[in-house]
């Protein structure tokens, strides 16, 4: 839905297919000693990883608050290439920030905050391209033989600066 922080899009390859997938995210100060945590269609473990790469490499402070997550249609993933999507709408939630235009977001994120590239990629663009996305956020060093017509892809290094540029 428009013009909701805590969303964002990423692909999940099922088999040899690329899926477009919507993230969403709510993050919220908790009201309770023990702050919640809780997700549908991630691991729990990677969800954690990702809060605390959040927390340390891009100073929000996740700790207080309750998470709650949710990977759409019933799917569940363990296909690195949606930490990015992740990361995003937990970002955008917990700053209150929405993502004006369609966007996907397809990389691993590291321990220490890279952008690392996935497989498929091309698969994934050609899939978000045949449903409308016109840009695409990627890892830097992630090799693309062929960017479908009319797609722009934003390259980053660190997920500290994508997420200052597509938060801002």
């Amino acid at each position: 839905m428009p013009g909701l922080s805590g969303m964002a899009t990423g692909s999940s390859r099922e088999g040899n297919r690329a899926l477009l997938v919507e993230v969403q995210a709510l993050v919220t100060p908790s009201v309770f000693g023990v702050p919640q945590r809780g997700g549908t269609g991630m691991d729990s473990r990677r969800l954690a990883m990702l809060l605390a790469v959040l927390e340390k490499r891009c100073g929000l402070r996740m700790g207080p608050s309750d998470v709650f997550l949710n990977i759409t249609g019933r799917l569940k993933t363990e296909d690195p290439a949606m930490d990015l999507a992740v990361c995003v709408a937990l970002a955008g939630s917990a700053k209150d920030r929405v993502i004006d235009a369609p966007m996907l977001f397809a990389a691993e994120i590291g321990l220490g905050g890279e952008l690392r590239p996935v497989t498929a990629i091309e698969a994934r663009l050609g899939e978000a391209s045949r449903l409308g996305y016109n840009l695409a956020c990627v890892a830097d060093q992630q090799p693309i033989a062929q960017i479908p017509k009319g797609m722009r892809i934003l390259r980053h290094t660190l997920l500290r600066g994508l997420l200052e540029e597509v938060l801002s």
